[in-house]
């Protein structure tokens, strides 16, 4: 990381992280609610349990926010020609 006075991670980092977390931490994710769920007898309404998933779908990304945010743009620490 430069030393131009930035804290966190940088621009290749959260791409990487971000990487690691939708290929591995995503399924991992998935499965485990999943199993929960299921261990918790899966609700007898379609729309209940479906808005479980969605709320528990949108819960697993709040936490790495900041990873995400900005990776699908051009590297800023790379000199534009």
């Amino acid at each position: 990381m430069s030393d131009d006075g930035k804290t966190g991670l940088s621009y290749k980092a959260r791409r990487r992280w971000s990487l690691v977390l939708l290929l591995i931490g995503l399924p991992v994710y998935i499965v485990a609610v999943v199993t929960i769920v299921n261990w918790l007898d899966r609700p007898q309404m379609i729309w209940l349990e479906l808005l479980v998933y969605v709320a528990l779908g949108i819960v697993w990304a709040l936490p790495f926010k900041f990873i995400f945010k900005g990776v699908g743009k051009e590297d800023p620490d790379q000199p534009s020609e």
